[in-house]
């Protein structure tokens, strides 16, 4: 009944805005003068941004642009395969989006409302705003900052060159702040008719997640422009509001069920911003996806992510001594943190189709890594691609690991007791009881920083952030060129034998094609080092598309070494 409340209501309120040329860019006509009169009328026209809002991806669903996930054909960007592209909705699409906010903020001012009233609508336009200008600062670096409707095409704004990321992040934090003042608290919008409308919660959790990107992206880029400490504060500071003074979110209980239907709406008070999908239970749904046929045929996950999972005692595989080469499926499960048996089916298990887990089965698995249970509902599978469980962007324990990796990046240490407030915290939430603490890093020879990306890593997978991730911290260079190993192979388990398999996994040494890629035989090599590449005096940028550097008169440049 929420959800079909809230989509009704949005969905009426993007119809009648049809007339309003609200996203059309530049604006040659301004066809509605009739409007921006009411509350109603602002509340209709920010309804469209719900609608545009990116859930699932399309496609495959998943992101498969780093280490982490790995589809049934390697991925451009991944593979470092990509050139430089004619057009591209990386880069049209937000713009889009953005000049639909523009709108709104510029002409909502006529409405004849209370300030009140007023900016608690156009501070949804400032959230998105900011949200979409954020998408293009990850992707492209500076962009030209547009923050006006074009009503002439002759405005040299137009043709407007990029802008330094700088300048775009400060409007961000600008058009964020903004949003925080005058957004309602998210219990203000738990109600049937405005769940999954933005609140102060969302705006201070995009600010936390914002200043972490950036503040790291400079340190470890060693940009000359910015300052790393003070957007790590930024993210500090936000965090902290949410965590000790707002005190509205907690963590689900249930780490498997907190992506099931049970997760959904204001009960889950670890959802912070969501996509509303459904109704659910309808035959024909408004608004609707396909994850639970792209986990079973599309998309797996890498033994590098997996390996990623500490052991019960803490310590990663390098240095636990529970740590035994793989001979079976199911090995790999033994003795480790219990997310890793929510994330991934084990050999046997009931998965996809409701048949039992088999490596290779074209029957219920499509790819060669590990297959994906984290979110997956055979009940979703059986609609035919017509799914409704809503994508959480952004949820609570987010902020908790953000704000304990920004502590550690800003002071240069971190006390147990804020590690207890945020990485063990979530760790207990899954069953996951060792602690970590200084001592306990200091006597196995641990890096406090790399536990933390861990815990970030092992919680986050499939949820879109582990690429981002790479890029901020500049490891993509490390860990994308390198061969992208799958399942293990164990003949007794798989149904295909070695020769359909191409013997496309390590030997007893470890190698493949006489190149050390493992420390253990028979895992499967789904892509050689030798087919991917990365550039990091170009890869850590998307190129921009040709078509905007050439309507731009030649403003807009191509980003380095793209060509």
């Amino acid at each position: 009944m929420m959800k079909k409340q809230l989509i009704f209501s949005l969905l009426v309120g993007a119809l009648a805005l049809n007339s309003c040329s609200l996203d059309k860019y530049p604006e040659t006509t301004l066809t509605d003068t009739g409007f921006w009169k009411s509350e109603t009328d602002l509340r209709g026209a920010c309804n469209r941004l719900y609608i545009d809002l990116p859930g699932f991806l399309s496609g495959n669903g998943h992101d498969m642009r780093s280490d982490e996930i790995v589809g049934t054909t390697p991925n451009d960007i991944s593979a470092g395969s990509r050139g430089v592209p004619e057009r591209s909705d990386d880069w049209s699409k937000p713009y889009s989006y953005i000049n639909v906010c523009n709108n709104i903020i510029i002409k909502g001012e006529k409405a004849a409302v209370s300030e009140s009233i007023k900016n608690r609508w156009l501070a949804e336009a400032y959230f998105f705003r900011a949200y979409y200008y954020f998408d293009l600062l990850k992707k492209y670096g500076g962009v030209p900052l547009i923050l006006k409707v074009f009503d002439d095409t002759t405005d040299p704004d137009i043709k407007r060159g990029q802008d330094s990321r700088e300048i775009v992040i400060q409007q961000c934090y600008k058009d964020l702040d903004f949003a925080a003042t005058w957004l309602p608290d998210i219990d203000e919008v738990a109600d049937n008719a405005n769940w999954g409308r933005v609140s102060r919660s969302a705006a201070l959790a995009m600010t936390t997640r914002i200043g972490l990107y950036e503040g790291t992206y400079i340190k470890y880029h060693s940009l000359p422009e910015g300052d790393s400490q003070n957007h790590l504060k930024k993210a500090i500071d936000a965090a902290e509001d949410m965590i000790y003074n707002e005190k509205r979110h907690e963590l689900y209980p249930d780490f498997q069920k907190l992506f099931y239907f049970e997760g959904e709406g204001r009960q889950n008070k670890e959802n912070i911003l969501v996509k509303v999908y459904g109704p659910n239970g309808a035959s024909n749904a408004i608004v609707m996806h396909n994850q639970a046929s792209t986990k079973a045929m599309n998309a797996s996950i890498t033994r590098q992510m997996i390996d990623n999972f500490l052991y019960t005692d803490g310590l990663p595989k390098q240095k636990s001594p529970l740590y035994q080469a793989d001979i079976r499926m199911n090995d790999a499960f033994e003795n480790r943190d219990p997310r890793l048996d929510m994330t991934v089916f084990k050999y046997g298990e009931v998965a996809y189709k409701n048949v039992g887990f088999t490596p290779f089965d074209n029957v219920n698995y499509g790819g060669s890594g590990y297959p994906i249970k984290k979110g997956f509902l055979n009940s979703e599978f059986d609609t035919n691609g017509r799914e409704t469980i809503d994508r959480i962007i952004i949820r609570y324990a987010e902020v908790l690991l953000s704000y304990a990796e920004a502590l550690y990046e800003y002071n240069g240490d971190i006390s147990d007791q804020k590690l207890d407030e945020t990485v063990n915290l979530i760790r207990r939430r899954s069953g996951f009881t060792t602690r970590l603490s200084n001592a306990f890093v200091k006597t196995n020879s641990l890096n406090m920083l790399e536990e933390i990306r861990r815990e970030r890593m092992v919680e986050f997978i499939d949820e879109y952030l582990h690429y981002d991730d790479i890029i901020r911290w500049k490891t993509a260079e490390d860990v994308l060129p390198k061969a992208i190993l799958g399942i293990l192979v164990n003949p007794d388990e798989s149904a295909k034998t070695d020769k359909e398999l191409n013997h496309r996994f390590t030997d007893t040494n470890g190698n493949y094609n006489d190149v050390k890629v493992y420390d253990q035989p028979r895992i499967y090599v789904i892509e050689e080092a030798a087919s991917r590449s990365f550039n990091p005096a170009r890869d850590y940028l998307y190129p921009i598309p040709s078509y905007e550097i050439a309507t731009s008169g030649g403003n807009i440049k191509q980003n380095p070494e793209w060509k």
